[in-house]
This record gives C-alpha cells, sequence and structure tokens, in this order.
C-alpha cells in the first residue's frame, strides 16, 4: 500500500517541494461523499504509486490551510504540481472519472 501523508500545518508546506504532482484530498469525518471517496483515493494511491503523491488533509483540523486553497464544499480534490494547483475536483465521483481528471494533470 502506499504511503498517504496526513497534512497538518507542519507539514503542507514540505509537499509542495515534491518532484511529483501531490493530490490532496480535503475531507472530514462527518461528510458521508468524503467516506465513499476516500477509498478510492486510497486505491488511486497504490495504482499511481511514483507517478503521484497522495495526502489528506482533515478541514476541521486544517482550517487554515482549507481557507488557503480556498476549499468551500468537501471531498475537493486538489492536484499540485510544482507548488501551483494543476487540477481541482469538487465532489464525489466513480473512480474512473476521477482517474480520468487526475490523468490530465500529470
Amino acid at each position: 500500500m502506499a504511503a498517504i501523508t496526513e497534512v497538518n500545518a507542519s507539514n503542507f508546506d514540505s509537499l509542495l517541494q515534491e518532484q511529483l504532482p501531490v493530490l490532496v484530498d480535503f475531507w472530514a469525518p462527518w461528510c458521508g461523499p468524503c467516506r465513499m471517496v476516500s477509498p478510492i483515493v486510497d486505491q488511486i494511491a497504490d495504482e499511481l504509486a511514483g507517478r503521484l503523491v497522495v495526502a489528506k488533509c482533515n478541514v476541521d483540523e486544517n482550517q487554515d490551510i482549507a481557507m488557503r486553497y480556498g476549499v468551500m464544499s468537501i471531498p475537493t480534490l486538489v492536484i499540485l504540481k510544482g507548488g501551483a494547483e494543476a487540477n481541482r475536483i469538487v465532489g464525489a465521483m466513480p473512480k474512473p472519472k476521477l482517474l480520468e481528471e487526475i490523468e490530465k494533470a500529470l
């Protein structure tokens, strides 16, 4: 299983230095759609290991990071390349559609 980083204020900026694109899953434990997307994100982390770094950001615990990226609803997946946003996916969707959206930014 690929490593998934749980982000917080102390380690988030280090993700921006990654050579690979970074997928950040903004979620919360009380969010039903987030719980639907989470296992899909875990599978994608395994399938795209070596091509993509995957991180999860609990918006309840890291409101400053969510505000920094303008996350207004969850789940929101943000793909960062070179520290800049390359793509944003809002809401739950089936795995094939999610992979298609992620591939656009790789």
